[in-house]
């Protein structure tokens, strides 16, 4: 497959990061169709696209006939097979959950075709979890956006043992004509690159707030501003959400029989529904 094949991208949900990856694509031309099983997140996607398109125009950054475009290439659908039918480009970004996601693939693979490009944004969950779902696991790989999608660049390309090498490259592509700068994961590991060294960061972060050497927002304070990070690693796990974290956290120690630094503190801000911004308080409170 060529970049110039891709006529029709699908991305299946629509929380924050799957909205946000689907209005970038249609933003760089692609025609997308965007769903979620859930219909209030099919109506919150609409409002949103439209008041921040309107954000766009009256900040300066476009014109109203480039949102007008926009919109004709961003269709919001109620099933995955409407979303799905004839696309050459699936982007996965529905809950972290296996069984959930292995649902997913099965039906996925009904719909579509032998050589369409799959393409998970888990960003801890390997998309070998789920090779065995879809009928050409060669055309399987992690595309890992990170948040906000329409504003950070990177994304991650993870190559599974699955993966065929081709597969790899046109992800890489239709990253680059996303606007993004895409890296290279030659092979599947917990945590892919980027995580990896945040979680040694983060770590460290939790040993010095759980012994009482300084607190969260003091942390953040000096590594923003002794390390030149644009945000500390407590306002990023707001911004990521403390319910991803705990997810990650509770598999990593089931997977080593280790418990992770902190994980207690996640552990009660995840009871307490304290997720970060998408709550409204994590480790700060947030208003709007």
């Amino acid at each position: 497959m060529l970049l110039s094949d891709i006529k029709k991208v699908c991305v299946a949900g629509g929380g924050q990061m799957g909205r946000q990856i689907a209005l970038n694509a249609a933003i760089h031309g692609f025609d997308v169709y965007i769903t979620d099983s859930v219909p209030a997140a099919l109506q919150s996607v609409e409002k949103w696209s439209r008041e921040y398109l309107i954000g766009r125009v009256a900040k300066g950054k476009m014109t109203e006939e480039e949102t007008k475009k926009v919109l004709s290439h961003f269709h919001i659908v109620s099933t995955l097979t409407e979303a799905a039918h004839g696309a050459q480009f699936v982007i996965e970004a529905i809950i972290e959950d296996k069984e959930i996601k292995e649902s997913f693939y099965r039906e996925l693979s009904i719909i579509t075709a032998l050589e369409t490009i799959v393409a998970s944004n888990s960003s801890y969950m390997p998309s070998s979890l789920f090779k065995d779902c879809i009928k050409n696991p060669s055309r399987l790989a992690n595309m890992h956006y990170f948040n906000p999608a329409l504003v950070l660049k990177l994304v991650e390309v993870v190559k599974g043992e699955h993966t065929a090498p081709d597969t790899v490259e046109i992800i890489m592509e239709f990253a680059k004509a996303n606007g993004k700068t895409p890296i290279r994961v030659n092979k599947e590991i917990d945590g892919f690159v980027v995580n990896r060294v945040l979680r040694a960061i983060r770590d460290e972060a939790f040993y010095l707030i759980e012994n009482g050497i300084c607190t969260p927002e003091d942390l953040d304070t000096g590594v923003e501003l002794g390390l030149n990070h644009p945000m500390g690693p407590f306002r990023l796990l707001d911004l990521t959400g403390i319910d991803l974290n705990y997810f990650s956290g509770k598999k990593r120690w089931e997977d080593t029989g280790v418990k992770p630094a902190g994980f207690d503190i996640v552990k009660a801000k995840y009871e307490a529904h304290e997720w970060g911004r998408k709550t409204g308080c994590g480790f700060y409170k947030y208003s709007d």
